[in-house]
């Protein structure tokens, strides 16, 4: 018998550092976190992360671990 994985969607956030690279989080698992030296890098690596964070806090509970964010655009005007 053939074991298949659960295809699960996420949203990254990546900040440009000014020492240079990306910081990358998932605000749907809680301290899962990485970076890379390009956009790309830092999409692999946080790729790899986000799985064995579901690996390891998991253990065939994955579904409930993370908290569902929602994004939403936020105008503001300021009158400096």
């Amino acid at each position: 018998m053939v074991s298949r994985g659960i295809k699960m969607e996420f949203i990254a956030v990546f900040e440009k550092q000014k020492e240079g690279g990306y910081t990358v989080y998932v605000p749907s698992l809680p301290g899962c976190i990485s970076e890379g030296e390009t956009k790309r890098e830092a999409m692999k690596n946080i790729k790899e992360a986000a799985q064995l964070y579901l690996e390891e806090t998991g253990k065939g509970k994955a579904k409930t671990l993370f908290k569902t964010v929602s994004l939403e655009k936020l105008q503001v005007t300021t009158f400096a």
